[in-house]
């Protein structure tokens, strides 16, 4: 192939990504129906059939700490999970969801107090734990990592739990038929 027709072939393969992410990207996804404020998601035509009644037990390992000031993505995850599940037509009251959290992102769940002293700033996570709650997501801390972040019971923000560690917080909730989110 000479060097024009090698040069055309790279354009042509260019303009075909640039036409393609101009048609999808982030403007297709939003929040909703179940958290209007957080967890955007798109509307997917799927392959993979969800039968009329099921139930998902999940939770979420949360063990990394958000940029101060910022969402921590992984609780976010959380809401977009139930936002997701709920549009594509699985009932809510069959959609439950816990949130182990633990190491740094302790922080995160923590109120507006301690997480000044501790990160400095406003706790971006409060209105997203409150909403989260707010639905019945169990929010978990780990107590063996909030010892270590120096976060008591009284420094957590309202309706959340704290448990011996993260690991019995999995294993109860394993026994419970929760599964864990492998990412």
């Amino acid at each position: 192939m000479n060097k024009t027709a090698l040069h055309f072939c790279a354009l042509s393969v260019s303009a075909f990504f640039l036409i393609s992410m101009a048609s999808a990207g982030p403007d297709d996804f939003s929040t909703g129906p179940v958290f209007d404020d957080y967890g955007p998601t798109s509307e997917i035509d799927a392959d993979f059939a969800l039968a009329d009644d099921v139930t998902l037990k999940h939770s979420f390992d949360v063990n990394k700490q958000a940029d101060a000031g910022t969402l921590n993505r992984s609780l976010v995850s959380a809401a977009r999970f139930i936002n997701m599940h709920a549009r594509a037509g699985v009932d809510v009251d069959n959609i439950n969801v816990a949130v182990v959290v633990h190491g740094g992102a302790v922080k995160d769940v923590s109120n507006a107090a301690h997480y000044e002293s501790a990160v400095g700033g406003e706790n971006a996570n409060a209105g997203l734990i409150a909403a989260l709650t707010e639905k019945g997501v169990r929010v978990i801390v780990c107590g063996q990592s909030a010892t270590y972040y120096e976060v008591d019971n009284d420094d957590l923000l309202p309706n959340v739990e704290m448990a011996l560690s993260a690991m019995t917080a999995h294993a109860v909730l394993q026994q419970q038929g929760y599964t864990v989110n492998p990412f």
